[in-house]
């Protein structure tokens, strides 16, 4: 073998030696997790070397989880417009045959007028709970119209008594709701209404209707729930509110200081620009000093932040001379400025509304006209009384 041969063989040892080295090299990285090639971000592992397409190779970020889908908003609830919601009302009066219209026509329909007859009258009117001196004036006023004017016929009867009727109930008070904020030192003043009333009245579904009420007339409205001493009130009130979008400001606990909730009501109000706050209060009995005295507190700590435009009284149309009494105290203490007057159907006692009037000297501005969520109407003396005649 010559040179030449030689050298040639130990070329092809040493570089089959390298070839084998090399490769025991890359096996080695590869097991201790050596990088492979880099993939651009973004790009399927097959697009670069086989793998599966739906594998996506993202160098340096954390495997990304599927974010949930969020929750669909709850659809708000519209109320219905409040224009016209007394009629309804006035229909059902008219449907159940109102005691009260019904025996007073039945009664002035005869052919003479006895004084037993005159007495029969004012009997009716005093069990639907008008009250003795507003019941001995429209007797006295019919009496000498009718005697004067000689009326003997159903149609002039009537006519008479449905003036008579809308006098008595007074068309003159003023009923609207003070809501319109006002503008303060700081910028503007919502118009804060406190509701007020004993247990069993419905004074905390009034206010959830009544937020529903300002919602149709496209006012701004938070919920104060200042009755923090019975447990259901604050979800109660906050589930009227959030069917109309309306934010429910409450205690932490039950048994928190209810002035403190009704003032963080306000400032809330306040701070969004909101047009009216409504505040719920505790259902108090009237005889109960103490609960009075927080009635008192509540009041006084509000005004600090802003006037009350409002303090609505809510009477159970039903209760009749225990309505009044409820009235006398809340009307001292509370400083009442209207009545919302619940429960007024087809019964005999729809004379309270004259009654109430009477002793407190302030208007019934709303009525509970049944159980729907838009069944509070603001109170039309003449759509009442045409109710009650049937008409």
């Amino acid at each position: 073998m010559n040179d030449l041969a030689l050298v040639w063989i130990i070329v092809g040892v040493l570089l089959l030696v390298g070839l084998v080295t090399a490769g025991t090299t890359t096996v080695r990285r590869r097991r201790r997790g050596a990088p492979g090639p880099s993939v651009p971000r973004g790009t399927t592992a097959g697009e670069v070397g086989g793998a599966s397409p739906d594998v996506l190779v993202d160098e340096g970020a954390p495997p990304t989880a599927a974010e949930p889908e969020a929750a669909p908003a709850p659809t708000l609830e519209r109320p219905e417009p409040v224009g016209g919601r007394l009629v309804r009302l006035r229909d059902r009066l008219a449907r159940s045959g109102s005691p009260l219209g019904a025996r007073l026509l039945s009664v002035l329909s005869r052919d003479h007028l006895s004084e037993d007859d005159w007495d029969e009258l004012e009997e009716t009117l005093l069990l639907a709970d008008v009250g003795a001196g507003p019941a001995g004036e429209l007797i006295e006023n019919l009496r000498t119209r009718v005697r004067v004017l000689g009326v003997r016929d159903a149609a002039s009867v009537r006519a008479l008594l449905r003036e008579e009727l809308v006098a008595l109930v007074d068309p003159t008070l003023d009923r609207s709701l003070s809501t319109t904020p006002s503008v303060g030192a700081d910028g503007p003043v919502p118009a804060v209404v406190l509701v007020v009333g004993v247990n069993g009245t419905g004074k905390t579904t009034t206010v959830g209707k009544l937020a529903r009420v300002l919602v149709a007339e496209d006012r701004s409205v938070v919920l104060g729930a200042a009755d923090t001493f019975r447990a259901a009130a604050a979800d109660q009130l906050q589930t009227w509110g959030s069917r109309v979008g309306v934010p429910t400001v409450r205690a932490d606990r039950d048994g928190a200081d209810p002035a403190a909730v009704a003032f963080d009501a306000v400032r809330r109000g306040r701070d969004e620009n909101v047009d009216v706050v409504l505040v719920d209060t505790a259902g108090r009995l009237q005889n109960k000093a103490g609960l009075m005295d927080e009635l008192g507190k509540i009041r006084r700590v509000i005004t600090k932040e802003a006037p009350l435009s409002e303090v609505l009284l809510v009477l159970d149309a039903t209760t009749g001379q225990n309505g009044l009494n409820q009235a006398r105290v809340f009307g001292e203490v509370a400083g009442v400025t209207g009545i919302v007057l619940t429960k007024l159907d087809g019964t005999a006692r729809g004379g309270i509304v004259v009654a109430v009037q009477r002793e407190l000297g302030v208007p019934v501005k709303l009525v509970g006209l049944g159980e729907g969520p838009d069944d509070l109407a603001p109170f039309d003396p003449e759509q009442f009384v045409d109710g009650l005649l049937g008409e």
